[in-house]
């Protein structure tokens, strides 16, 4: 029963939420892209454009939106998120992993990705803080007051708002996904809709996340990483013990005797590899020019080789071209500076990062969402030691011991279940999992929204 509301003012309701919903669909219709240049012929939707998060500053975050190839209705909503901090999910995720094409050589046309994973779900990829890649803000001190609180204040803001231009999404089942600095990102958005959720209508059907080398607690990581780069013939006997003997990995500053320590080790015994996977070749073209900065364990800023640069250079060659950006309805407020994969700014002034994010996995594992972490097992800045030694300090129950998974008739990796958490490894996979283990990083991906064990068998060859 309804008490004083008349008649008119209901039919006055239902009519503005008719033009709610007529909105939000013209709305989504502008950001429908009709053919992104160079592109093959394909049977599914594709969105991208803008979404403002914070009028008074003019933050406006750029998203790609891909559905899945069959039955979108159907299917769950995925959000990936890259890291960096500072670096593009368009440039990275999109472009060279998940998404449903791989750019050639020269930038100047797209070629499908056999293991895209829209095949299995509706992929929405967000170029996040305001910043990295498209995503601006018109208050320029916005790009050295960045941190990881207003990231994921301004990814919930993101997702709210873009529900509403897709309202079929509001209550679909959604899970994000992401890497390395996502380690951060993921949960803490995770930790932000959960606590939204319980105060509003639950518009966002949050189930789980799925982060791959992922940074999550500092001392842990920092530890686990040396061990790897030990334990893997990186560097001497000497260096170990030096950094080990020198470096405190729960300091906010570091002292000179540890950044002698490390430099040591990364610019003379590591010699010229990709430390995103160690036993990949570099790209030919390779040159100290192509060195940048990554973060060290949220304290420490060293100069080590990056992605392999033949395939982040494919990417700034085809995002800069004028009549991509047109027809991804970006950059419409030309933005006074090229789009590259990553942005220095935002890595330089980074301000607010946690020492460890495991208070929160505690919380959500506790709130009963599905959470999978794993790691390519050649990757030597965020490698699976590091992992492991900080998922260990959450004490977690065995469900089912490690064993070897398997994909395509060999095994992918390896994998322990716990009760709350699944970890998997990535068997010959560097820091971009996806990258240079499509096949494998499918049969991961499909088993998580399945809510199954990845295949204890042999006969997993479909997958």
């Amino acid at each position: 029963m309804v008490v004083g509301i008349n008649k008119e003012c209901i039919l006055f309701l239902w009519l503005l939420l008719f033009l709610a919903s007529c909105c939000s669909s013209w709305s989504a219709e502008e950001h429908r892209i009709k053919q992104l240049p160079g592109q093959p012929p394909v049977g599914f939707t594709q969105f991208s454009g803008y979404v403002t998060v914070n009028r008074r500053h003019g933050r406006a975050l750029f998203y790609w939106f891909t559905q899945a190839t069959s039955s979108p209705h159907n299917k769950p909503l995925v959000l990936w998120l890259n890291g960096g901090p500072g670096c593009s999910s368009v440039a990275y995720g999109a472009s060279e992993e998940i998404g449903p094409f791989r750019i050639n050589k020269t930038g100047s046309s797209l070629y499908l990705n056999k293991y895209a994973w829209n095949r299995e779900a509706n992929i929405l990829f967000l170029e996040s803080p305001a910043g990295v890649g498209f995503s601006y803000t018109n208050t320029s001190s916005d790009l050295k007051t960045t941190g990881d609180k207003r990231t994921a204040q301004d990814a919930l803001i993101f997702l709210i708002r873009w529900m509403s231009m897709f309202p079929h999404y509001k209550y679909r089942e959604f899970y994000i996904a992401g890497e390395s600095y996502a380690g951060h990102y993921i949960p803490q958005l995770a930790k932000q809709i959960y606590d939204y959720n319980k105060a509003h209508p639950h518009i966002i059907n949050l189930k789980g996340f799925i982060v791959g080398n992922a940074l999550t607690d500092d001392y842990y990581d920092g530890i686990g990483t040396i061990t790897y780069w030990w334990s893997h013939a990186l560097i001497s006997d000497l260096s170990y013990h030096s950094i080990l003997k020198y470096c405190n990995f729960t300091s906010e500053k570091t002292s000179k005797k540890c950044d002698d320590a490390v430099s040591y080790a990364v610019n003379h015994e590591f010699g010229k590899i990709d430390t995103y996977s160690i036993y990949t070749p570099p790209c030919p073209t390779w040159h100290n020019d192509t060195l940048r900065y990554i973060r060290f364990k949220n304290t420490m800023l060293h100069r080590i080789s990056g992605y392999d640069p033949c395939t982040e250079h494919r990417a700034e060659k085809y995002y800069n071209r004028p009549e991509v950006q047109q027809a991804m309805h970006a950059n419409i407020t030309s933005i006074p500076y090229k789009w590259t994969a990553c942005s220095n700014v935002l890595l330089r002034n980074w301000k607010d990062s946690p020492v460890s994010v495991l208070p929160i996995y505690e919380e959500l594992i506790a709130a009963g969402l599905r959470i999978w972490v794993f790691s390519g097992d050649t990757d030597s800045v965020v490698p699976v030691t590091a992992t492991r030694f900080s998922l260990n300090h959450l004490n977690l129950t065995i469900k089912i011991r490690w064993y070897p998974w398997y994909s395509g008739g060999q095994v992918g990796g390896w994998t322990e279940v716990y009760e709350g958490l699944t970890f998997a490894t990535v068997r010959g996979a560097g820091h971009e999992v996806p990258l240079f283990q499509p096949r494998r990083a499918s049969t991961l991906f499909k088993s998580f929204l399945a809510g199954k064990e990845l295949p204890k068998s042999l006969k997993a060859k479909n997958l």
